[in-house]
């Protein structure tokens, strides 16, 4: 072995490792690959080889593998060492399996039973290998094997192994539904886990659920809201914390889940409102993964029942992505920007200027983005230019799977948004001229078909014209070279259709020019029929019309080449012209109507016309017809061959396996009857606090709580995890003396740094700054309207208090306080308003005394009193009016200043007032508020008035450093 390296493995090994790495060149790291290979085969097949040496062997060959060798020669080595008692290689073991082999591999078979046999091993982490072997190698033939004792480990007493019996779990349903179907409602037991890791594996499989059938779960949206309120809280442990915010997977997931039970659901939505819009004034912007919650925030109000507040809350936040330096924050943007402009289009005329930047940025990626937004706003004022932005985008990239997509998008807005008959027809010359052939023949096809039938309206005039607009372009462009096949195919028929209609050309004119496409496209087929056609409508026409035809010189030698060609279809077409030439007038125009090719042709599936020679025939002794519905025993002449297969079949060998075991479907008994083994038993698990030990004490017996439906309570869910605190409803005044981190060094919340302002400049006044070049102007009159709007915005917009210091939510309230002639403290007692209610108006009566977690486990007698927990709910209500508006407010008031106001006993319009704090700057380049008892012994001043409107104006929220790359921090 020679001496030890590090990691306990050999010198050897280590060398291996260093020499691959220093190889210069692929053949010098295969050929020392190969000389490995060589080695290890001659090493792994010697007797008596110590563990510990055959344990690194297998070791290599995962290596050998991962640099794309073949190392099977040593899989079967690497199964037999998953037999050994010994945990770090049966760990070494199955993970090299787990490499090597696939779910359908001979080998699976023989470390099935080892499976079975480690499943019920006592030591947990022999139990949790074993699991993730199921995960990879388990398929559907051998789920049947182990599914009874992967649904017993979901009640194990270790958290590792239950989340990975529902990660099992979950891959059964993936690969096989059929299989765990009747185990589908342990997910939802799961989901009121003790822990939060096996409750955040639990929304993965509930998400899949629920994308395929929304309405069964529908009863599960005030839990999943409990569960996403208790996140944000903080109340899971500090180890689910992601760079300051708290468990931000589990929160997008829950986003996600809350996103498909909401969609098209006003009763649903009503239930997200407010823990949403809690999430998003929680979110940390400065970090990815605070803005990545963000976003799926966004999307998630995008989904659900509109309400203006959140969508309000949703621009301002898009608003921040759009102005952000980093292109991955721009794209965030554009990205919701496009979902939300479906609810709420004036959103997008917001940020005309920046959505125009995003259009000219040299970032390809951010460029597509904003060209899909432009794709879903587009409307009749503004078709013309986002059109003519996009086939030129077209005509400059290279990829032709992308030039596919604009060129069909480019197609369906002129169908849709046309203003013109003129313009229509120049942009689909423009689009098939530039993108080829790559162009879908749908296209082709439906731009026949536009023009043979118009827009669909009564008018005939405005048809006319737009076929004469098409015969006028494409005989200016047939002459141009190299055009492509689906566009000559085009102008051929067009050419055939119309191209003598309005007599402006002559029936030797347009001729020519085919004939002419038809010479310079000699090797296509396909044109050279289309061309033959037109030819053929076009000597219709006129023999229709009574006037002479004669053949030019050119076409009658392009007629007597396709005579003699190899292909059958065009031979047809040429014969069918002469036959054409030699009719009247009558004839002609049966054959080829004028305009035709969009009438509807009738068709008699019975054939009437054949209905002399069946009659015939059936004289002279043939079997009548039988309908194939009518056939009872015959069998078709084209199955002769499968039945004499079939028949060859029944007398050989099968190799096929046994049909799988039908799944036992739940019987409908009375839940009294006791639950099968293959289904879970509530059994109590040890809880984190102490009052759950308590609540255990007073557990009912397995016949109790077998008589009891197991389902989820969705009002008054208690916490699950942390230590219990006031409800979110009444607002927290304990924040009002913390320090923000910034930089590095703890911050008061009353003062805010020069970086913090820099961050609060407004795009429209850098905008400003920078002079905007009169074109970019007009490109955004031209894609978002009239600028009057913005304008009026602006003006307006400079009126408001800055969104920085008073959250949109206390507006309203503040001014209703503050006009209010009659408003006075009222003696007794009332609730708090709730700031966050976002949605109508709702009387709620006495809290729910049973926990639905509890009671789904098990936990809890459901005679319980009641009068402790509905006490202390009444008693957390009753917060006064004061503390709710000093809670939610965001100056930063000292505490003596407060404790003043309290004891002054005044009212609550000279109260509020005080809160209308002016910043004012200070000599550190900060911003200071003024004392809000000054401001109540002053009163209003108009001067400082007007400089307190002039400093709002110029607050704004752009950020002024560079953001760091989208999920940097996240993968590492």
């Amino acid at each position: 072995m020679g001496s030890q390296g590090g990691f306990g493995q050999s010198k050897e090994f280590l060398d291996l490792i260093k020499s691959i790495g220093e190889a210069r060149s692929k053949a010098e790291e295969d050929r020392i690959v190969l000389h490995e290979i060589e080695m290890l085969k001659r090493r792994i097949s010697e007797p008596d080889i110590p563990k510990r040496k055959m344990k690194e062997y297998i070791i290599r060959l995962v290596y050998v593998e991962m640099l794309g060798h073949d190392a099977s020669f040593g899989y079967i080595h690497a199964v037999k060492m998953t037999h050994d008692d010994n945990i770090h290689l049966k760990r070494t073991g199955y993970l090299a399996v787990t490499l090597f082999l696939n779910e359908d591999h001979d080998l699976i078979i023989l470390i099935v039973n080892t499976i079975q046999k480690d499943l019920k091993s006592d030591n947990y982490l022999v139990v949790c290998a074993a699991l993730n072997v199921v995960c990879k190698l388990i398929n559907e033939e051998t789920i049947p094997a182990v599914l009874p004792q992967v649904v017993e480990l979901l009640g194990h007493q270790k958290e590792a192994v239950r989340k990975k019996a529902v990660m099992a779990l979950h891959r059964f349903y993936q690969r096989s539904p059929s299989s765990v179907n009747h185990l589908i409602s342990n997910f939802q037991k799961r989901l009121c886990d003790n822990d939060p890791g096996v409750m955040g594996a639990t929304l993965c499989p509930l998400f899949d659920l629920i994308t395929i059938d929304v309405n069964s779960y529908k009863d599960l949206v005030a839990t999943f809201a409990s569960i996403l309120k208790q996140v944000a809280e903080r109340r899971l442990p500090k180890s689910y914390d992601y760079h300051q915010m708290p468990a931000p997977f589990i929160q997008i997931k829950l986003l996600k889940i809350l996103a498909l039970l909401g969609s098209g659901d006003k009763k649903a939505s009503e239930q997200m409102y407010t823990i949403v819009s809690d999430i998003m004034r929680k979110c940390d912007s400065t970090s990815n993964i605070g803005n990545a919650v963000l976003y799926e925030c966004i999307c998630c109000i995008s989904s659900i029942h509109p309400n203006p507040k959140l969508l309000e809350s949703a621009a301002d936040a898009i608003s921040k992505f759009l102005k952000s330096d980093s292109h991955n924050l721009k794209y965030l943007g554009i990205d919701t920007l496009g979902r939300l402009i479906k609810l709420s289009p004036e959103i997008a005329e917001q940020h005309q200027l920046a959505v125009i930047d995003c259009l000219e940025d040299p970032d390809d990626t951010l460029k597509r983005k904003t060209f899909e937004l432009l794709f879903k706003m587009t409307k009749s004022s503004n078709v013309e230019v986002i059109v003519d932005r996009m086939i030129d985008y077209m005509i400059s990239i290279n990829d032709n799977h992308y030039k596919t997509e604009i060129a069909s998008r480019c197609v369906e807005l002129a169908e849709q948004f046309a203003p013109s008959n003129q313009w229509f027809i120049q942009t689909m010359n423009r689009v098939f001229e530039h993108a080829g052939d790559l162009v879908n023949a749908k296209v082709a096809h439906n731009l026949m078909r536009i023009i043979a039938e118009g827009f669909g309206g009564d008018d005939d005039t405005a048809d006319t014209q737009l076929r004469s607009s098409a015969v006028e372009s494409y005989l200016r462009i047939v002459g141009e070279p190299k055009l492509p096949s689906t566009f000559l195919q085009v102008i051929c028929w067009v050419l055939g259709e119309y191209g003598t209609a309005d007599g402006k050309y002559s029936a030797s004119y347009i001729p020519g020019k085919l004939c002419d496409v038809a010479e310079a496209y000699s090797t296509d087929d396909t044109v050279k029929a289309y061309a033959i056609s037109a030819l053929v409508k076009i000597y219709s026409f006129e023999i229709a019309a009574g006037r002479k035809v004669d053949l030019l010189p050119e076409c009658q030698s392009f007629v007597e080449e396709l005579l003699a060609s190899h292909s059958t279809d065009l031979q047809q077409r040429a014969y069918e012209l002469q036959a054409i030439l030699g009719l009247d007038a009558h004839a002609a125009t049966s054959i080829m109507p004028m305009d035709a090719s969009c009438e509807d042709i009738e068709i008699d599936k019975s054939l009437p016309f054949l209905n002399g020679y069946v009659q015939q025939s059936l004289e002279k002794g043939a079997h009548p017809y039988i309908p194939e519905n009518e056939r009872s025993g015959m069998i078709d002449v084209s199955s002769f061959r499968s039945q004499e297969q079939h028949e060859a079949s029944t007398h050989a060998l099968r190799f096929e396996a046994y049909e799988l075991p039908q799944p036992v479907m739940p019987s409908r008994i009375s839940p009294i009857v006791q639950a099968s083994s293959s289904e879970l038993v509530p059994v109590p698990e040890p809880s984190y606090h102490a009052e759950m030990h308590q609540v255990a004490a007073s557990l009912p017996s397995v016949s109790d709580t077998g008589s009891l439906e197991l389902k989820l309570k969705l009002d008054g869910v208690q916490r699950k995890w942390g230590k219990p605190t006031y409800s979110s409803a009444a607002p927290s005044t304990s924040n009002a003396g913390t320090h923000k981190i910034q930089n590095g060094a703890p911050q008061p919340d009353g003062v805010i740094s020069s970086s913090s302002r820099a961050h609060d400049i407004s795009y429209d006044s850098r905008r400003q700054q920078i002079e905007i070049s009169p074109e970019k102007q007009k490109l955004a009159a031209s894609l978002f309207g009239a600028t009057s709007k913005s304008d009026k915005r602006q003006s307006s917009a400079s009126q408001k208090v800055s969104k920085t210091h008073i959250p949109a939510a206390e507006k309203s309230h503040l001014a209703m306080n503050a006009t209010s002639d009659t408003a006075v403290i009222e003696k007794t007692p009332q609730p708090p308003p709730d700031l966050l209610d976002l949605g109508e108006a709702t009387v709620s009566g006495s809290a729910q005394s049973v926990d639905p977690f509890k009671q789904l486990e098990g936990l809890l007698d459901l005679n319980q009193d009641t009068s402790t927990i509905n006490s202390s709910i009444v008693g957390a209500s009753r917060a006064p009016d004061i503390m709710s508006l000093l809670g939610e407010t965001a100056l930063n008031v000292q505490g003596d200043s407060v404790a003043n106001l309290l004891s002054a006993g005044r009212d609550d319009a000279n109260l509020l007032s005080g809160f209308s704090n002016t910043p004012v700057r200070n000599d550190h380049g900060g911003c200071t508020l003024v004392n809000p008892t000054q401001q109540l012994i002053k009163g209003p001043n108009a001067k400082e008035s007007l400089e307190k409107d002039a400093l709002v104006r110029q607050m704004g929220v752009t950020p002024a450093g560079q953001n760091p790359n989208l999920f940097r921090d996240l993968l590492g």
